[in-house]
């Protein structure tokens, strides 16, 4: 099957998609010999509770991730295992489910959303220029990610830290990870030790990654002595009283892997989610009907915000918002390995040393799941008889995840999602560039290859 693969790379979720599809939610895949390209690719909701929640244990990330993973995640969150995992885990939960770190996403929110999001829209639309949303929303939550994870802001940070080389770095990581998953083990690991091709670039920015996060450490370990106190945000956190404690790696690892997962993920969100919105005219109206009933504040510009406790009562607007990441979910794959030989509720036999790959991608469109019209862009699936937001378990919308590695930050996202959308749709009427073709980039993200190009105009409401 490698070479229907790697033929098909260019448009590899709907490739998986359509064996999934063919084969009732189940399949091998078997790589060339002593490759280690032994998978199994499944969408099938029982066996997803079954690996990720009843079995927990029994499906840890596997050899193969840690291998694909191990340069840039290192002991990190997404990477980590058992004790590791716990203790990241745990404090990360402290820190997500304080009070006070939650309104201060609120607030820092708020902040980016009047004084770059909305009048960089207004300016585009005094001028009729064209714009690219998803850099717009990629800039949005890099900013966002690194005062969150870092404690830096990249419109102020200091000349001995260049925020630049960094960004580049970043968006070279996702689409090489992909690489490494779509070849074998020994190719790619040949490419990096000879210093070429996708592994060249690799490298390069992972030791960029690693410097500036060296520099970002030792500021921070300097403000914290100074200051004698954390400040809001992941790495002081981690640092807390312990200055000298915690190793560097420690520190980099821990922040890189929240800090891609915070920027990436939630930027590809509301990317996909504006796009879905233009394409389905009838959706906007629905919101906007919703967003009239509500209080509004305005700014000194005279763009109309929302407050977040008038938004999580309209329900239409979250179920758009979960409809959208149905649809195009950010991390269209997840990975684990197997611990010792089992059988699956599908009723096929793994053994010991077999990659499992999770489709979510997949899952959003299978009809055994969400019915004949799967395909189809309709929130109206999230909401009840009754009118109230309808709650499907997680092992079948596993957007989040599920089990014991649920998604921290869900419901920081979502809320943030929801301020960023109703904002620009209240204040905004978008229109796609006629001839752009908007289509995913092959990467472990859900990203958009070309962009969301458009133009914006100012609504009358």
């Amino acid at each position: 099957m490698l070479p229907g693969l790697l033929a098909n790379r260019h448009d590899i979720f709907e490739w998986i998609t359509g064996l999934l599809r063919s084969t009732g939610g189940n399949f091998f895949f078997l790589g060339p010999w002593l490759s280690g390209m032994v998978y199994f690719f499944t969408s099938d909701p029982a066996n997803v509770k079954y690996m990720f929640s009843d079995k927990f244990e029994d499906y840890p990330k596997g050899d193969v991730f840690m291998e694909i993973f191990g340069d840039i995640a290192g002991d990190g969150i997404f990477n980590a295992e058992g004790d590791m995992w716990k203790y990241q885990r745990a404090k990360s939960q402290i820190l997500m489910f304080h009070s006070n770190f939650r309104d201060f996403i609120a607030r820092l929110g708020r902040k980016k959303l009047e004084n770059f999001i909305l009048p960089f829209l207004t300016n585009a639309a005094s001028l009729g220029m064209t714009i690219d949303a998803h850099e717009m929303f990629l800039k949005l939550t890099f900013d966002m990610s690194t005062i969150i994870t870092m404690g830096i802001d990249p419109n102020n940070v200091s000349t001995d830290i260049s925020i630049g080389p960094f960004i580049k770095a970043v968006e070279i990581v996702s689409p090489s990870l992909l690489y490494r998953i779509t070849t074998t083990m020994a190719w790619w690991k040949l490419l990096r030790r000879l210093g070429i091709g996708q592994e060249r670039k690799m490298s390069e920015s992972i030791r960029v990654m690693d410097a500036f996060m060296a520099k970002v450490i030792k500021r921070r370990r300097e403000e914290m002595i100074e200051e004698g106190e954390a400040s809001p945000n992941i790495l002081s956190s981690y640092m807390d009283n312990n200055v000298g404690d915690v190793t560097e790696k420690f520190l980099r690892d821990a922040v890189i892997n929240l800090f891609i997962a915070a920027r990436d993920t939630t930027g590809a969100a509301l990317s996909w989610l504006l796009w879905s919105m233009i394409r389905n005219h009838h959706v906007q109206e629905k919101i906007l009907n919703e967003l009239n009933s509500i209080p509004k504040r305005f700014s000194p510009e005279g763009m109309a915000v929302f407050e977040e406790e008038e938004l999580a009562n309209l329900v239409y607007l979250q179920a758009t918002i979960l409809e959208s990441v149905r649809l195009y979910p950010p991390i269209p794959f997840n990975f684990k390995g197997v611990r010792k030989p089992d059988v699956l509720p599908s009723g096929d036999k793994l053994t010991s040393g077999v990659n499992v790959v999770l489709c979510m991608y997949t899952m959003g469109r299978m009809e055994d799941i969400w019915g004949e019209d799967c395909a189809a862009f309709k929130p109206e699936r999230w909401i009840t008889d009754s009118g109230k937001l309808k709650h499907e378990p997680s092992h079948k919308f596993i957007v989040f995840h599920t089990g014991p590695r649920t998604c921290l930050g869900k419901d920081m996202a979502l809320r943030f999602i929801r301020m960023v959308v109703a904002a620009i749709v209240y204040n905004f009427c978008f229109e796609l560039i006629e001839g752009h073709v908007v289509e995913p980039q092959v990467s472990i993200v859900y990203q958009m290859k070309n962009g969301l190009m458009m133009k914006v105009k100012k609504r009358t409401v």
